[in-house]
């Protein structure tokens, strides 16, 4: 008599590449101090897209150790999103999460969300997380107050909030079955998280929020996208060009949406051609180029919830293709957080409102 095939309750899959420091603790945090039920309830699923150093044999001799961790092995390096990819394929959980290598959970993570899976049965599962930055200080993101008080499960038309926590696919554990409805892949490039998340938000019927940190989002890692200059940051506009391909495909009469989307789009754009980290200082000026023509591209017709201050003036900088004006006001922006820097030891050298990764204040309609 043939016995059914008992699939894990949780797949998590892990992209590795360049991440030899930090691996070892990123793979403990997930399979650490798991009883027996939990350990039975998740496989581990790692990526080795080409890494250059160590990382290759350290999951060979990771996985020899522990039954429940297999090694997908690129033969070449296929970037973040398509290694995501090649780890789903693999995935037989009823949940997928992915996690990045360079990250990690906090103690009796796992367990909990695990306990939430089996709860609330939803579709989607978001969760809070901490900022680590290389000197040990920690902090809360401008989106953790937007997860307070969900209980149970909802749609994102009873909590739009929700559309504003940060876009990445790290923060949300999706019900496998749900992403193969919804055909929802990751695309190659950099920023690949935009399309994947946004859809995953708007199209579930039902989402749960776990009101708590369980994950540790590293900063400023040498080689991580957030902290490196390059011309790649240019990818972002074709991400969002899928994004809105997407939404006029499967929701071509939805305006408020629509709205919602593209000022968050705006406000990230903003922060990627603003970020000295990301931004070598040549390409600024084309980048802002390229940031108009998204505006003048997918501008809704009934205008859209412009934040408020800085953030404001930017959007309307950009409105009016006024480089010259957006540049002289991102210097003295800079210059104005140096010397708040200089006169009190908690002040930051340049606040940053970002709706699309920390979101600000919505407010008005341009």
């Amino acid at each position: 008599m043939a016995t059914e095939t008992r699939h894990p309750l949780l797949s998590v899959v892990v992209p590795v590449y360049g991440v030899e420091a930090h691996l070892h603790q990123c793979l403990d945090s997930i399979l650490g101090g798991l009883d027996a039920a939990d350990a039975a309830e998740v496989e581990l699923i790692a990526v080795d897209d080409a890494s250059p150093d160590r990382c290759g044999e350290m999951l060979r001799a990771y996985a020899a150790r522990r039954p429940t961790v297999r090694i997908v092995t690129m033969p070449s390096n296929v970037g973040l999103g398509l290694a995501r990819n090649a780890g789903l394929d693999e995935a037989t959980g009823r949940y997928v999460w992915f996690v990045d290598s360079d990250d990690w959970l906090p103690p009796d993570t796992v367990p909990a969300v695990l306990a939430r899976l089996r709860t609330d049965r939803p579709d989607v599962l978001l969760m809070d997380h901490l900022r680590v930055h290389h000197d040990g200080r920690r902090e809360e993101d401008a989106s953790s107050p937007l997860l307070r008080g969900v209980d149970g499960c909802v749609r994102l038309a009873e909590r739009p909030q929700l559309l504003r926590v940060q876009h990445t696919a790290w923060n949300k554990v999706v019900r496998r079955a749900f992403l193969t409805e919804l055909d929802l892949r990751f695309f190659p490039g950099w920023y690949e998280d935009i399309p994947f998340s946004h859809p995953l938000l708007i199209a579930a019927e039902r989402i749960a929020v776990l009101d708590g940190i369980c994950y540790h989002y590293r900063q400023g890692r040498p080689g991580a996208i957030t902290s490196t200059r390059s011309d790649r940051h240019f990818d972002v506009f074709d991400q969002y060009d899928r994004l809105f391909g997407w939404l006029s495909a499967v929701r071509p009469d939805d305006t408020g949406l629509r709205a919602e989307l593209f000022a968050l789009m705006v406000s990230h754009l903003l922060v990627v051609v603003g970020n000295e980290h990301r931004m070598p200082a040549e390409l600024r000026r084309p980048f802002f180029r390229r940031v108009v023509e998204h505006y003048r591209r997918y501008r809704p017709a009934g205008g859209y919830p412009r934040p408020g201050g800085v953030g404001g003036l930017k959007h309307r900088l950009v409105a009016a293709n006024s480089y010259l004006a957006y540049s002289a006001l991102r210097t003295a922006h800079r210059i104005a957080g140096r010397l708040r820097s200089a006169g009190t030891a908690t002040a930051s050298t340049e606040p940053v409102a970002v709706p699309a990764e920390q979101p600000g204040a919505l407010a008005g309609r341009q």
